[in-house]
């Protein structure tokens, strides 16, 4: 059963760094990073939120989700993280779609 995994932090260097710690402790691949400059980002130390979009078996996903926020911990930090099991085909454009060019 596919998964998808979604893990929103700060930074670009924080998903980069979170994404390579995903990919390295589960068999996972990167569908897209998303970013999103939110309303309050003046008030944020990092005005920048990046979601990075994974898919794989569900326990990979599982296994790259928590290798991936332990290392944005590290950095800047995690706005928030979702596994989807298996999700419906009405949001496959959604997990493809990246708005980082």
């Amino acid at each position: 059963m596919a998964a998808l995994g979604i893990l929103e932090v700060f930074g670009l260097t924080t998903a980069l760094v979170a994404a390579d710690a995903a990919c390295k402790a589960g068999k996972v691949t990167i569908q897209s990073f998303d970013k999103n400059k939110p309303a309050n980002a003046d008030n944020l130390l990092v005005p920048l939120l990046v979601v990075i979009k994974l898919r794989g078996s569900v326990s990979d996903v599982e296994m790259a989700m928590e290798a991936g926020i332990k290392a944005a911990n590290s950095i800047s930090g995690v706005s928030c993280s979702y596994i989807i099991p298996n999700p419906d085909e009405g949001i496959k454009l959604f997990i493809h779609e990246s708005c980082i060019k």
